[in-house]
């Protein structure tokens, strides 16, 4: 059995995705109501596929539980969140988690980290507190790294077909591991060590953020001196060895928006590139909003309750708004005043978080003379005509051209 701890966008379809294919599993969560919603039957957030994939792990035998559980192989799957200001990894999720399963684990135990943690938090918070409550690693317990490597909106064909990195001090401890990922994942799975396991998982995430960033900066670039730069970007794509990324609102998610912060944190004589790359895509929320003010004082819209924001999620289709770039925005405004004048809409969000939101497109809609398009939900993409009577902010470029869209 195993023993899965955090049951969010990561350890639940991890979770589910183990005892679909055959392994027994507890998911536990500290979070009781949680629990209870996935003991009611229902999932606790919306992704394609994921309730196919919950029922196959229910029929399966799956049980969710506020518990650890004493078993042989733990999997940690819990936040990983930064500290804003030295950009460093707070890791005290995962050290409580792993407090917590020490308490209860038998000797020979393998505890695998699924969190993404910077390059040497094993090492510097996870062993300490293995090594106090007296366990010896590699006799008592093992530790491994394997990081998750999924993306909300796409996580259960990614579960089932991305390649994975196992990081284990002993390699015949990272083999068994890899086959008991084996059981669903089709992909490769390279075992190594928990130090490259960490820092690779760091510079994929980092590597988009930088890439990203360069077409950001393009985005400035051009409209600074009258260029489209997706006419730019569409036709230097053509060369066979260039891949230029869409410009867009800034980068939210739990992971390119992160991530790139620890090298930065624990790295900061070194990591310059990685720093302006971050701050790029930082400054892309209040550049949307100087690029709404242009245009408002172009067309004359005086009212900043006549402007409305389509999309919360910080990607598409999903309903995960972690480091939004909509909330970010939306932070900026409030520095100026307006935030709460502006009405909010997003298909994929039926609770409210901001002021001002609304939940159909026809409330948001009334009385709009502008919408600033902040994310290309399918639902907008499929029927544009909706913005036809409307001036558009597009900084996803999903709505077209004509005379009344604009582009970042």
């Amino acid at each position: 059995m195993i023993n899965v701890i955090g049951l969010g966008y990561i350890g639940l379809p991890t979770a589910l995705m183990f005892a679909a294919h055959g392994v027994e599993v507890v998911g536990t969560d500290y979070d009781a109501d949680l629990v209870a919603t996935l003991k009611a039957g229902r999932t606790t957030f919306k992704e394609d596929g994921l309730d196919e994939l919950f029922s196959s792990a229910v029929e399966a035998g799956v049980v969710f539980s506020t518990d650890y559980q004493r078993t042989d192989t733990y999997i940690i799957s819990v936040p990983t969140p930064y500290d804003k200001d030295s950009k460093k990894i707070d890791p005290s999720y995962v050290n409580a988690a792993v407090e917590r399963v020490m308490e209860i684990c038998p000797k020979g135990a393998t505890v695998v980290i699924e969190s993404t943690v910077s390059p040497g938090t094993i090492d510097r918070f996870v062993r300490p507190v293995v090594k106090d409550r007296g366990f010896v690693i590699g006799e008592d317990v093992n530790l491994v790294h394997a990081p998750e490597r999924i993306i909300p909106g796409n996580m259960v064909y990614e579960l089932l077909h991305n390649n994975r990195t196992i990081g284990a001090d002993d390699p015949a401890v990272g083999e068994r591991v890899k086959e008991l990922y084996a059981s669903f994942c089709q992909g490769e799975i390279a075992v190594t060590d928990i130090r490259t396991a960490e820092m690779t998982k760091v510079v994929e995430n980092t590597f988009r953020d930088i890439n990203i960033a360069f077409a950001n900066e393009l985005a400035k670039i051009c409209r600074s001196d009258g260029m489209d730069v997706h006419e730019i970007i569409r036709i230097a794509n053509k060369h066979p060895r260039v891949n230029i990324l869409s410009p867009g609102p800034g980068v939210g998610g739990h992971c390119i928006s992160v991530d790139p912060w620890f090298l930065v944190g624990d790295y900061p004589g070194i990591a310059r590139l990685i720093r302006n790359a971050r701050e790029t895509n930082d400054s892309m929320p209040d550049f949307v909003l100087q690029r709404a003010s242009e245009i408002m004082e172009e067309r004359g819209i005086e009212a900043i309750s006549k402007v409305g924001i389509y999309g919360l999620a910080y990607k598409e289709d999903v309903d995960d708004v972690r480091e939004s770039p909509t909330l970010q925005m939306m932070e900026s405004m409030k520095r100026h005043l307006c935030a709460g004048a502006c009405k909010v809409y997003d298909p994929w969000i039926e609770t409210d978080i901001v002021a001002n939101q609304v939940h159909s497109m026809e409330e948001f809609l009334e009385g709009l003379e502008m919408v600033i398009v902040m994310v290309g939900h399918s639902q907008l993409k499929n029927d544009l005509s909706v913005l036809d009577a409307k001036i558009v902010l597009d900084t996803r470029d999903v709505c077209g051209d004509g005379e009344n869209v604009y582009k970042l």
